[in-house]
């Protein structure tokens, strides 16, 4: 099962997502059981969501 886990679990509070793979605590508690269409679809909105990370308080 493809999962972008990186074992850097913290989750900042700021945003509710994982430091590591950027998921929800939710996703990340319903990854084995989502399908490999949902997994696909969560993976590819990931970058995106790093990109927004780094720049809250950047500027």
């Amino acid at each position: 099962m493809n999962s972008p886990c990186i074992k850097f679990c913290q989750i900042d509070h700021a945003t509710g997502l994982c430091a590591g793979c950027s998921r929800s605590l939710d996703e990340i508690a319903g990854w084995a059981g989502y399908s490999e269409e949902q997994r696909a679809e969560i993976m590819a909105d990931l970058p995106g969501r790093r990109s927004a990370e780094g720049q809250e308080g950047g500027e």
